[in-house]
């Protein structure tokens, strides 16, 4: 190796040596876009020179060779899901609600926090009294079969005897349908997106939507012919509303999930 090649070698030897010791980003982390969190080190794309230590390096693809090391991207960390609220109103449609917490912030970079709040659509059928209450409702009320899930908790406690819980199925076919429900895109209330004239859904009576005297859920057509006329309002958006012909009743409910619902 010839001297000039030599001499710069240890010069760009000496050159790292020294952004190593004093560059970098050991301690110079920060959030966001920040001009001030800056070193003087090498960078993968440029070379040695100016380079940055904040989170939004990665994007910009200015960091510090060390940036991967001393700042780690961290994800944002939440606990899990609290138990479904009351409903906010005995006796009438309204809406539940379930919490999460952030644990862990994101930190440079990471990848944000999820939604922290869900809401469903619920309908109490007994007051903060214990008195029955709700059953008076004419229409069909109606929410997707997803939140059953939280129903068969609450029902567990309830007085019914088992051999009661598992309810029944009614299929009927979809006649009409306001346009309130095609626009719906609160979170909660998505499924009602799907819900369209001339096709047949099922809807399941369960527990503590049956009443415990008749044993069946308002609404369900009981003793009605295929060709009344019924009435159903989705529970969330009461202008999401409609009518429906009943088909049969079933012991067990087989239609696809987005035409699957649960008697409020």
């Amino acid at each position: 190796m010839g001297s000039a090649a030599l001499s710069a070698a240890l010069w760009l030897w000496l050159l790292w040596a020294g952004s190593e010791a004093g560059g970098g980003c050991s301690g110079r982390c920060c959030q966001g876009r920040d001009v001030a969190c800056v070193s003087e080190g090498w960078q993968d794309r440029v070379g040695y020179g100016i380079c940055y230590c904040d989170a939004a390096c990665r994007r910009a693809g200015d960091c510090c060779s060390d940036h991967g090391q001393a700042c780690p991207a961290l994800p944002c960390v939440v606990g899990e899901w609290s138990h479904w609220s009351g409903c906010a109103e005995q006796c009438q449609p309204h809406l539940r609600v379930r919490r999460r917490y952030v644990q862990q912030e994101p930190l440079n970079g990471g990848e944000p926090c999820p939604a922290l709040e869900e809401k469903a659509a619920c309908l109490d059928y007994l007051t903060y009294k214990g008195e029955d209450c709700g059953h008076e409702h004419v229409p069909a009320f109606i929410v997707t079969s997803e939140y059953s899930k939280g129903r068969t908790q609450r029902a567990a406690s309830s007085p019914w005897p088992s051999d009661k819980e598992a309810g029944y199925c009614v299929e009927f076919r979809t006649e009409s349908l306001s346009q309130h429900c095609a626009v719906e895109t609160r979170p909660h209330a998505r499924w009602m997106q799907y819900l369209r004239a001339g096709h047949t859904v099922c809807v399941a009576c369960q527990p503590p939507a049956m009443n415990r005297d008749t044993h069946r859920c308002s609404g369900d057509g009981h003793n009605a012919d295929g060709g009344k006329m019924l009435h159903w309002e989705a529970v969330g958006n009461s202008q999401c509303q409609g009518t429906w012909k009943k088909i049969r009743q079933l012991e067990h409910c087989s239609c696809p999930l987005v035409h699957s619902f649960i008697f409020t």
